[in-house]
């Protein structure tokens, strides 16, 4: 590993990235600046900077990123409709690009030569960071103590030690307990008795919202407004994004809304399982996908869930700052124009459905969709259209049914031969 003067961390003052402050300091000499953004933590970072410099810090950046995380960050991503093997709305994914990012800037800010980060050599955290790093500045050295061979705190119980002999303030204990990535759009649990696929979630794991057999007896319904495709209306009233996040956490975690237990495949190449919270995450991703399917017509909905597909992987795989997620970004905002209108969505014992959706741009008739013939769709139009939408499998019917007719035959006079 190069050494550097000055490295800016990416610091969240969790087990991991308590220990290796001191660790860059003790190992290789370097002055180390720390990085925290505030992405809807919570708690997480109450008193960070006096933590950061009571255990060596040159000095500590705490960042408020909420609103960018959402509008720059979240709403791109609800926009293309981008969800990870069918299940995984991506929190802790679209979040790394903008910490990274920040990182470099402030390496810039504090003339660092490196970057660090705590992510372990088996995760995905490691590439967005690294991918990042890369991208917006591949001047910068990148220091990863996890794949460094003088690093020796990779078990709970060594850096629990370490954290000890120095006095370094932690909050964890060597009862193995889950790894927990949280912000303001999900929060993300691992490890622990979830190792084992066959182990059902206990209750007490979830924190943004209740176990579904703990949920109220009666639904609740909210209205989102959309203009472009983006949520601006919270039953009515207007809201800014970090506000109807928080909202429809609250609401949507009270009725066990957004639960996902997922086997995923990580880029890495090994399978891992993680259960995953995003109440009003999902609130917003299925009220968005029900008013696309009144006001985006068919060729355009049908290739837009294909390119969804790539984007999900692309931010899974950290490719936030790559040309081919900003030009599908173009395109998303394209198909957005018509994705206006309100859509009503009831929730009700971890589901978040929509029963209602209004739009100016609405592309649906009630005469058309009527099973009521009526003036603008003739019947009879039909008898042609399947005609020549169907000919292609009626000629391989055709030259099936001959191939089949002759194979039978040939059996027949082989079987007759047989018996001569």
């Amino acid at each position: 590993m190069a050494k550097a003067k000055k490295v800016v961390l990416a610091y969240s003052g969790g087990l991991d990235t308590s220990v290796i402050l001191p660790w860059l300091k003790e190992t290789y000499g370097y002055e180390v600046v720390c990085y925290a953004a505030e992405l809807g933590q919570g708690d997480e970072l109450k008193n960070i900077k006096q933590k950061a410099m009571k255990t060596g810090a040159e000095d500590c950046v705490v960042d408020d990123l909420r609103k960018t995380f959402v509008e720059d960050y979240v709403w791109p991503m609800l926009k293309s409709g981008a969800v990870y093997e069918n299940g995984y709305l991506l929190g802790t994914s679209i979040a790394r690009p903008l910490i990274a990012k920040r990182q470099v800037e402030v390496a810039h800010q504090y003339g660092a030569s490196a970057v660090a980060h705590g992510a372990t050599g088996k995760g995905n955290d490691q590439v967005r960071f690294e991918l990042t790093f890369m991208s917006l500045d591949p001047s910068l050295d990148i220091v990863a103590p996890w794949k460094d061979p003088n690093f020796t705190l990779t078990s709970r119980e060594a850096a629990i030690d370490y954290a000890k002999k120095r006095n370094i303030p932690i909050d964890q204990t060597k009862r193995k307990i889950y790894s927990r990535d949280r912000n303001l759009w999900h929060i993300s649990h691992e490890g622990a008795d979830l190792e084992d696929p066959w182990n059902e979630p206990q209750n007490s794991l979830f924190v943004m919202s209740r176990p579904i057999s703990k949920a109220p007896a009666k639904p609740d319904y909210v209205e989102i407004g959309f203009e472009n495709g983006i949520p601006v209306k919270l039953d009515g009233k207007a809201v800014s994004g970090v506000t109807m996040i928080e909202r429809l956490n609250e609401i949507g975690g009270t009725h066990g809304v957004g639960q996902v237990d997922l086997v995923e495949n990580r880029l890495v190449g090994m399978k891992s399982r993680g259960v995953y919270e995003t109440p009003g995450g999902t609130i917003l991703m299925n009220a968005h996908e029900a008013l696309e399917t009144l006001t985006m017509e068919r060729e355009t909905y049908h290739y837009k869930k294909q390119a969804a597909l790539k984007y999900a992987d692309i931010v899974y795989n950290g490719q936030w700052f790559c040309p081919i997620r900003e030009a599908l970004d173009a395109f998303f905002d394209s198909t957005q124009r018509v994705v206006n209108g309100t859509v009503r969505v009831k929730l009700f014992k971890g589901h978040a459905i929509p029963v209602g959706i209004k739009s100016p741009n609405s592309l649906y008739s009630d005469e058309l969709a009527s099973f009521e013939m009526g003036a603008e769709y003739d019947s009879t139009d039909a008898a042609g259209f399947i005609r020549l939408f169907g000919l292609p499998m009626k000629v391989n019917g055709v030259v099936n049914r001959k191939a089949a007719k002759k194979a039978k035959k040939k059996t027949t006079k082989k079987n007759a031969a047989k018996k001569k």
